[in-house]
């Protein structure tokens, strides 16, 4: 079996103690991403070490910043899972939360299902769509205490995609890599038009983690108006 030690260490000085049981899962994840990933493409990582680190234990990032009411039972939704990231993970880890993933790719969201099934969580819905359409089911919509997504568009036009489905009080999650300071400052705008503000970022410093990665927290302050998210496509095409 491949040895997580990276995770485990890593997940220590997150001040995570990971269980035997949670280990095998996350194990599981790892070993079914990778033979998926031969027919369908869920991720260029595929070293064993790299996808401890850079899949794995930046999934669990946000544990930082999530409060405990959210990691016993929050209800949380990962825009754009893809291979499971970060809401599996999360989920793993903190098996109260009740986890939405949405993926607009079918073949991704028949893994999930699939990840869901083998590792036997219960309280996870996935969704296949796009997260401009999915925003308009009453049922989702203003619906979650967590948003979080990782890698899936700059963040301006990222805030379109997320704060519809947040609840008033909520908190979007956003794990980013790189030059955040001026996306954040260029998604200011938005955030406002959507009724979220910025709460704050904080840098991930972890020993085998330490690429220049930050959480960016935005806190939603008032309802989405009706009018967002506009069409597919359109947030892209036409960043507020």
């Amino acid at each position: 079996d491949e040895s997580m030690d990276l995770l485990i260490k890593g997940a220590a000085e997150l001040g995570l103690q990971l269980t035997q049981e949670q280990i095998e899962e996350l194990q599981t994840h790892h070993t079914e991403l990778i033979s998926w990933n031969q027919r369908i493409n869920l991720t260029a990582i595929v070293e064993p070490e790299e996808v401890q680190l850079k899949h794995f234990l930046d999934s669990l990032t946000p544990a930082l910043v999530l409060s405990e009411e959210v990691k016993s039972s929050g209800r949380m939704m990962d825009v754009g899972a893809g291979g499971g990231f970060p809401g599996i993970p999360l989920k793993v880890v903190f098996p109260g939360i009740q986890l939405t993933l949405m993926d607009s790719v079918a073949k991704k969201t028949a893994f999930l299902e699939h990840l869901v099934k083998v590792l036997g969580l219960d309280h996870v819905e996935v969704y296949t769509g796009r997260a401009e359409d999915l925003a308009l089911n009453p049922q989702l919509r203003e619906g979650f205490d967590v948003v979080v997504s990782r890698g899936v568009a700059p963040m301006r036009i990222l805030m379109e995609l997320t704060l519809p489905y947040c609840r008033l009080g909520g908190t979007v999650v956003v794990l980013k890599k790189g030059e955040v300071a001026p996306e954040v400052e260029s998604a200011l705008h938005s955030m406002e038009v959507l009724g979220g503000k910025l709460q704050g970022t904080k840098q991930i410093a972890l020993e085998n983690l330490s690429d220049g990665r930050e959480l960016v927290m935005v806190e939603k302050v008032k309802p989405t108006p009706a009018k967002f998210p506009r069409r597919p496509g359109l947030p892209k095409k036409h960043p507020l």
